[in-house]
């Protein structure tokens, strides 16, 4: 099988490519990403891979990377060309970065997925896949499910709506399929580079014993362990049941920061790192108060269930944190 990763150095990406490597070693990967937040030494992680361009593919190794940016209509063509697969990772992400710039959240979201849409439709790639969120939902009462009214409160959420809805377009206009995966809150190894909450939260308490806490802790949020989360990507790609479907991918379980915080706090002192401090400072503006999903229909349409849970989940993400990254973040990273 012949895919192509777009942000396959991130954390999701590396944690895809070794997935299908492991299933198949005789798959074939492309993986474009512009190095602004993964860098060529995660994916060199996870497997051995040809530095390459788009004008020559050429190369020992089933893994090429190419340095890029998905807002290149030329390069995009190039690369859709005999891929079956087409997982789309690369995005603006978060809601605070949407909020100060809206227009860079858009172009790159929503021109840089039309991009590999269409490159996928004059290829005629079999499948393309893309990585949304819970945010198109705006302040619902959860669980959310993926009939809910659409009403984002960020351009984030804003254009990860409008992704979704060219997905359908181009399914409906030119029948290519589509997969929307709606992530929840995703951790785990490999996540050295996130400024998500889990690592956010491991980090500042191995460097600064703190965890500051935005808010009184009360929100809600749904975390799911990078393992399952990959598991129900690869089950999608592989799929021939997907036709435009969009699957909410979480652990179906609510979990306040406040608990978060005390399951990372109970792991790392069983880890002697004790006397770690909470710090609240003033909400996020924009952030929802309560988030978690169901996983009805993906468990249905897939056969997938997420199974690792958030105490074991944080308990290898911290030993990841503690035993591989601990120099990286005190040199890269801020808290």
């Amino acid at each position: 099988m012949n895919w192509l990763i777009t942000g396959g150095c991130g954390f999701i990406g590396t944690s895809l490519i070794r997935r299908i490597l492991h299933e198949d070693n005789e798959s074939k990967i492309i993986v474009i990403d512009n190095l602004k937040v993964g860098q060529k030494e995660d994916l060199a992680r996870v497997c051995k891979f040809d530095d390459v361009t788009a004008k020559n593919l050429t190369g020992s190794n089933s893994v090429k990377f190419i340095q890029g940016d998905i807002l290149d209509d030329k390069t995009s063509d190039i690369l859709c060309q005999d891929i079956d697969a087409i997982v789309h990772l690369a995005a603006n992400t978060g809601v605070q970065p949407s909020i100060e710039n809206p227009i860079e959240d858009l172009r790159n979201n929503v021109i840089g997925t039309c991009n590999y849409l269409n490159a996928a439709k004059n290829n005629n790639v079999r499948i393309f896949i893309t990585a949304s969120s819970g945010a198109t939902l705006g302040n619902v009462k959860p669980p959310l499910h993926e009939d809910m009214l659409t009403r984002p409160i960020s351009p984030y959420g804003a254009s990860k709506l409008a992704t979704e809805a060219y997905c359908s377009a181009f399914y409906n206009s030119y029948g290519l399929r589509t997969g929307i995966l709606r992530f929840s809150n995703v951790y785990g190894p490999l996540s050295h580079r996130k400024n998500s909450v889990v690592a956010k939260f491991i980090r500042s308490s191995l460097l600064r014993n703190i965890i500051q806490i935005n808010g009184d802790g009360t929100q809600t949020r749904d975390f799911i362990y990078i393992d399952d989360l990959v598991d129900a990507i690869y089950k999608c790609a592989v799929s021939n049941i997907i036709k435009c479907d969009i699957l909410q991918i979480s652990s179906g379980k609510e979990t306040s920061i406040n608990q978060l915080s005390e399951i990372i706090i109970h792991a790392l002192k069983r880890r002697s790192y004790a006397n770690i401090l909470i710090e609240h400072c003033d909400a996020l503006l924009g952030e929802t108060q309560r988030n978690y999903g169901l996983i009805k229909k993906a468990s249905n349409l897939l056969k997938w269930q997420p199974n690792e849970s958030l105490a074991s989940g944080i308990e290898k993400t911290i030993d990841y944190f503690i035993n591989e990254e601990l120099s990286l973040i005190n040199t890269n990273y801020k808290v």
